[in-house]
């Protein structure tokens, strides 16, 4: 079901919708504000990043850096490592990793609150990307659900690091523009989704986000098909805001993070066009792809600094920046659920099918999931923050705060909830 179809579509009847409000009903979340920190005195500094030839040689962060990795290890491996480096955990009696079928309690989300909710400000940009998404041509006749949906707002709630509506808006036009990527090709027929030509689509619209020199015969050509496509003219818009406060290897990264996701994109127009339902392990690969990685690696730009090279592509980091990105599409899915069709592929229901389960046991299950992720993420990105930088702390508090705007959007926005709730 498209994005933008779920706005206006019907609140969940049964008992499923229930279960997803009590899901997100705890206003104090169960996660700290703030991203857990070490408590030692030693200033992180970028000699000491991981990997690096002056690393700390304590067992505790060779065993992080080394250790197992996947589902249904991480508890095991790093819970006593953030203890031992004098890490302040959260508070395990606070939380719940999602109840078992057999409680019959409510399962919790591990997740932060949002940083701030300037109301006002996230109105100003929503505002503007309206009239953006007007003049590129994205959602004809569909403005008022983009609207609804109020982008503005998530990427007020997500960078709280600045408060320049035209930083938010630099944002926001990605956001969109990689939104309307999904609706255009793969899930809103009205607007020519269509699984089998989507990888051809995809493949002339990543010339607007990398762009292609041809030889002067044939630029003309690329050119016009990629004026008529508006998904490609809102790239190219987009890209040309961003590049006002991201540096070329800012910019770079994101490409990588949408090529990474166009890549998914034909994934999941492969299990439609052939009828497939994917397993539980296939869906979690392809979700690690088709994640919120590409709004958030703008973490940096938008707040005014970059994160060095050096330590983005440490893959440790890149460990930790995936494991945040995989448990906010997975929250995703806990939201959309009830409105989705049939058709629609989400955790919860490949679990149920595979498990052979109810729809509560699956989405608890699916809640445990995305609790272990955010748990991890939390006891080795406190480690980083560590030996890392002080780039890197800050870049790991930014994710963290992302975090939790991402779930403030999503517990209020049109696009999951009637007027009445949102």
């Amino acid at each position: 079901m498209s994005v933008l179809s779920r706005v206006s579509a019907p609140a969940a009847a049964h008992d499923l919708a229930g279960v997803v409000v009590a899901l997100f009903a705890n206003p104090e979340r169960t996660a700290p504000r703030d991203l857990p920190e070490s408590t030692g005195d030693q200033r992180p500094t970028a000699d000491h990043l991981p990997g690096d030839a002056n690393q700390p040689t304590a067992p505790v962060v060779g065993r992080l850096l080394s250790g197992p990795t996947g589902l249904g290890t991480s508890a095991a491996r790093i819970l006593w490592q953030g203890t031992a480096l004098g890490e302040t955990r959260p508070d395990t009696g606070q939380v719940s990793a999602g109840a078992s079928p057999e409680s019959g309690s409510d399962p919790e989300l591990y997740c932060p609150p949002a940083v701030r909710d300037d109301v006002a400000l996230g109105e100003e940009v929503n505002d503007r990307l309206v009239d953006w998404a007007e003049q590129v041509g994205i959602y004809p006749g569909q403005l008022d659900r983009v609207r609804t949906a109020n982008f503005g707002r998530l990427m007020m709630l997500t960078h709280p690091a600045t408060d320049d509506p035209d930083r938010l808006l630099a944002a926001s036009k990605c956001v969109l523009a990689e939104w309307a990527t999904d609706d255009h090709f793969l899930d809103e027929e009205s607007m020519g989704a269509d699984a089998k030509v989507i990888a051809s689509r995809l493949g002339i619209t990543f010339a607007a986000v990398d762009p292609v020199d041809l030889p002067v015969r044939y630029a003309p050509q690329l050119d016009q098909a990629l004026s008529e496509e508006p998904v490609a003219v809102a790239y190219r818009s987009a890209f040309e805001h961003l590049a006002r406060y991201a540096t070329a290897t800012q910019v770079a990264r994101l490409r990588h993070e949408l090529a990474v996701m166009f890549m998914a994109y034909n994934h999941e127009a492969n299990w439609r066009a052939t009828g497939r339902i994917p397993p539980v392990w296939e869906y979690l690969t392809h979700r690690h792809e088709n994640s919120f990685l590409p709004p958030m690696v703008l973490v940096d730009p938008i707040a005014g600094y970059e994160l060095p090279a050096f330590e983005f592509a440490d893959r440790r980091v890149r460990r930790v920046f995936c494991l945040a990105g995989s448990a906010s599409v997975i929250l995703n899915d806990l939201y959309s659920m009830g409105k989705e069709s049939d058709e629609d592929f989400d955790l919860p229901k490949l679990i149920a099918n595979e498990e052979k389960c109810s729809r509560q046991e699956a989405i608890e299950r699916t809640v445990q999931i995305h609790n272990e992720l955010m748990h991890t993420f939390v006891e080795e990105a406190a480690v980083l923050s560590q030996v890392g930088s002080l780039a890197l702390r800050r870049f790991l508090a930014d994710i963290w705060a992302w975090l939790g705007g991402n779930r403030e959007w999503h517990s209020t926005t049109g696009r999951y909830h009637s007027a009445s709730n949102a």
